[in-house]
């Protein structure tokens, strides 16, 4: 198992917006496809900066669900066009993370 930490840079002043989608669009859809949603984060002293994580069993699944998500003709006209281009790319970024052995994360 393993977790995947996403650090998304928002366009400035777009933070708060970002953030309602995920909630309201993003996140709800994932899990509905069988995604394992950790949570999501705003950083207090920079509202253009959020962060989720998200739980994998393997990179199999991971890839999996990478093509049922990001693959769905929804993800493409709906959540894409939603997201605009609110997100700085080249400012954001993934990085796979696993627990140390004295440490523990639950979710319900």
């Amino acid at each position: 198992m393993f977790y995947e930490l996403r650090e998304y840079r928002i366009k400035k002043g777009y933070g708060k917006k970002f953030s309602e989608l995920m909630d309201k669009m993003i996140i709800p859809f994932q899990t509905e496809m069988g995604m394992q949603i950790i949570g999501s984060f705003t950083a207090e002293e920079d509202k253009d900066l959020f962060i989720w994580i998200r739980r994998f069993e393997s990179e199999n699944e991971r890839k999996k669900l990478y093509d049922l998500v990001y693959g769905s003709s929804y993800w493409k006209n709906e959540v894409r066009n939603a997201m605009g281009s609110m997100i700085i790319k080249e400012k954001s970024k993934a990085t796979n993370i696993t627990c140390s052995s004295s440490t523990y994360f639950y979710s319900h």
